[in-house]
């Protein structure tokens, strides 16, 4: 790696840190892990609804389903590509589209935990319409909520809250998709300072066509200088210069989403339409998908229940040779391993969720673990009940080739799985790693270093002698317990062991971050899992013992085998492979 590429290498880690949040950072569970370190207060006890809320929830839930069940019919919005108003204007009416919004908006002042609830019903049915929720409420108007004055609140929220309105959230470009800060569409400011001159081209942007009011990323001037950082700013179609140039683009699944390609030509923006401080766009665009993320993993929970119901039906009621498929052991597997996940991705997204309502801020590597797992397990997911219903599944009279069709963006969407699987371990060494450098900068310049170093190398040496303790409160669970404090020890060693090996090289080594990141992440589930388990035993819930216990051994298994492989490893072959076929395309 040469040396002018380190710089900026740590830069942009730096600025993804610091860009979400401007408290002080606190050492949550993901951070924890890569310490060494078990912080038991963030997942234990497992999170639960206060009484008024679950209150709420319970009579919310029964309406909901009675509504989605008379209008929602997923397989038409799917054959006509679009959602009809009947349904848009009735989750309106239900608070569905303002949610978390406070009650003085006309929102329902739901918490994250019980907005998760109500998306993983919605996820269940039709991925089109959770979709577009999401879109329109946990990033659309997601923005404004956090980042918006008192003034824009009132005069944007309760239109929007209401369904009257419609959201989109306007970041993708032909050259800024995972890359948020890539953002080229430009916003100069007007002679006279009143608004700002738009000028740029969005694309892929879920509601767009059918949105009243847009939360547009584009680059303004840093004041003094040639620089330029991103701003946000809130637009509607109305004014001049706005250009729908493909109002619904053509797609293979999630077909009723009203997906847009759209251009600012010269579009004049009011100055009060500034949507946060000018030039912290970037930060209002990574917090509002950090939201985005927390309800990808409560859709794909809904989404993946409905498949293990499929999947379970017909293994007890299709027989193949004189037997019913659940007979068969290969069968079986995957209805177990299924289970297994829709109870982990359930526990995660409680976890999660939970993290935001409590007015923490640096829970980002939490809800980017929880987006790679849960989206990458409902594709095995809707893949293992599809080849459970073998051929019929093709078909169109099922709803598996419509979840398979629609599954597949979610690994995509709101930052790519393997971006944010390597943001996930360089994110998560970079404690770790000013540890090691200050240990070293104390051995070779003593004068000035020592003292952090000596602080440093204590805090090293205590995490390598000492597997965390995992806090249960089931005596049944104290084995899985210790197991996941000695994964977690051991998880710590090899992060050292990697950054000692190969120091600043490791920002390039992607396979090796991979592993890293599998390894936290299988971490960060099992400490989700084990913390509802253990609620669920307190509770006298037993009924789930199998599930949890299943998850928590194979992901044990998957931890040992992500770590073996930092160590014996095919990354020079795979390399070397690449480089061929590479050089020798136009031979193909």
């Amino acid at each position: 790696m040469s040396t002018a590429t380190l710089p900026q290498h740590q830069k942009e880690i730096d600025d993804a840190e610091q860009l979400l949040f401007t408290g002080e950072q606190r050492l949550g569970l993901a951070k924890g892990l890569f310490f060494g370190r078990f912080i038991a207060d963030w997942v234990m006890p497992y999170p639960t609804l206060g009484t008024e809320q679950q209150a709420e929830l319970d009579s919310v839930l029964p309406a909901l389903r009675e509504l989605l069940d008379e209008t929602l019919d997923p397989v038409a919005i799917d054959r006509h590509a679009d959602i009809p108003r009947e349904v848009i204007d009735g989750l309106g009416r239900m608070g569905v589209l303002g949610m978390t919004a406070p009650t003085e908006f006309g929102g329902r002042g739901f918490s994250q935990m019980a907005y998760g609830r109500v998306l993983e019903e919605i996820g269940a049915r039709c991925a089109s319409t959770s979709v577009f929720v999401n879109a329109h409420h946990s990033i659309g108007i997601r923005a404004l909520l956090l980042f918006g004055t008192p003034e824009q609140k009132r005069r944007w929220l309760p239109p929007l809250v209401s369904g009257e309105q419609l959201a989109a959230f306007a970041l993708t470009e032909p050259e800024a998709g995972s890359d948020a800060a890539n953002v080229q569409t430009r916003a100069e400011p007007s002679p006279d300072g009143s608004c700002y001159i738009l000028t740029g081209e969005k694309r892929y942007i879920t509601n767009a066509a059918i949105a009243q009011v847009l939360t547009v990323m584009a680059r303004t001037p840093v004041p003094d200088s040639d620089e330029t950082a991103i701003t946000a700013f809130l637009v509607t179609p109305d004014m001049p210069g706005f250009v729908m140039i493909e109002p619904r683009m053509e797609k293979l699944g999630i077909r009723g989403t009203a997906t847009a390609r759209l251009a600012f030509r010269g579009m004049p923006v009011p100055r009060e339409n500034v949507l946060g401080p000018l030039g912290n766009g970037l930060k209002v665009a990574l917090s509002v998908l950090d939201f985005g993320r927390t309800t990808f993993g409560a859709c794909s929970t809904g989404a993946a229940k409905t498949c293990l119901q499929l999947a379970t039906h017909h293994a007890k009621t299709r027989r193949q040779f004189g037997r019913p498929l659940g007979d068969f052991e290969l069968v079986r597997g995957k209805i177990a391993r299924m289970a297994a996940a829709v109870y982990a991705m359930e526990a995660m997204t409680t976890v999660t969720a939970a993290l935001i309502d409590r007015g923490l801020e640096d829970y980002m590597l939490e809800t980017a673990m929880l987006k790679v797992l849960t989206t990458d397990a409902l594709w095995q997911i809707v893949n293992d009940a599809f080849q459970i219903y073998g051929g019929s599944a093709y078909f169109t009279d099922l709803p598996l080739e419509r979840m398979l069709r629609d599954a597949r963006i979610n690994q995509i969407g709101e930052g790519a799985n393997e971006v944010l699987t390597s943001f996930i371990a360089l994110v998560g060494m970079r404690g770790p790693g000013m540890q090691l450098k200050e240990i070293w900068d104390a051995l070779h310049h003593p004068v000035g270093h020592l003292r952090k170093g000596w602080m440093a190398g204590l805090d090293r040496a205590r995490a390598a002698l000492h597997a965390p303790e995992v806090p249960v409160r089931s005596d049944p669970l104290q084995a899985h317990a210790h197991r996941l404090g000695r994964l977690i020890w051991y998880f710590n060693i090899a992060v050292d062991r990697t950054l000692i090996q190969h120091r600043e090289e490791i920002l390039d080594r992607q396979f090796l971050q991979e592993r890293i990141a599998k390894a936290a992440m299988e971490l960060f589930a099992s400490a989700c899992v084990l913390s509802r388990w253990d609620a669920d035993l307190q509770a006298g819930i037993l009924h789930h013992d199998r599930e949890a216990a299943l998850f928590l051994r194979e992901s044990a298994r998957r931890v040992g085998k992500s770590l073996a492989e930092l160590r014996e490893n095919d990354d020079a072959t795979l390399n070397a492979a690449a480089d061929a076929v590479l050089r020798h395309e136009s031979a193909m």
